[in-house]
């Protein structure tokens, strides 16, 4: 399937910069669709059209009625699904991550004038103190792997999360639009090169 310790990584970093709502929805996104589709689906729709039998010999037949019923497999669809209902989060983790690294230089930056202040502060004036507090709470803040979320941070996050709601329900409607709610056992076809009406069974 691939090589899981990128995939793993990749979800941990993802997991490090999500609220709650986003966590829930990776865990089902991943252990209900990568899961399932990985170990499940391929055994149960491995060969699709072998099981697809129709009431003609005519060559070429069962092959056009069966792309007309099933236009597009089951399980490219549902890769397709989880590859771009998870592309925004990867947009929102390159955010994210440019956020933390800018972040990370300015503190560089102020730590390295608060030290050369405190290089030319008398040690017993309030300065001095003031500025040894600062460099504290800077050392704090570099131990936080987490970018806060505001300002541009917050707007992706809430356009990543409309983006995946909105494409969630375009590949639920296309998969109704494509298949219906239920799949029905028997289908009918009237395509070229069949020589009249041929009854399929699935």
């Amino acid at each position: 399937m691939g090589d899981w310790n990128l995939l793993g990584s990749i979800l941990e970093e993802v997991h490090i910069h999500s609220t709650i709502v986003g966590k829930i929805w990776l865990t089902i996104l991943f252990i209900f669709r990568m899961l399932v589709l990985g170990v499940a689906a391929e055994d149960v729709w491995d060969d699709e059209q072998s099981e697809f039998v129709c009431n003609t010999e005519q060559p070429g037949c069962k092959n056009v009625c069966y792309d007309q019923a099933f236009p597009i497999s089951l399980i490219r669809y549902w890769v397709l699904q989880i590859i771009f209902v998870s592309s925004p989060s990867l947009v929102y983790m390159g955010h994210a991550l440019y956020r933390l690294r800018t972040l990370d230089k300015e503190r560089h930056k102020k730590k390295a004038y608060l030290k050369s202040e405190l290089e030319g502060a008398d040690p017993d004036q309030e300065d001095h103190k003031r500025i040894e507090r600062e460099l504290r709470k800077l050392d704090e803040q570099k131990k936080v792997r987490k970018a806060p979320l505001r300002g541009s941070l917050l707007r992706t996050y809430v356009f990543h999360i409309l983006t995946r709601s909105v494409v969630e329900v375009g590949f639920i409607t296309g998969q109704c639009a494509l298949y219906g709610v239920r799949l029905s056992p028997l289908y009918k076809c009237e395509r070229s090169p069949c020589p009249n009406s041929v009854d399929c069974f699935v």
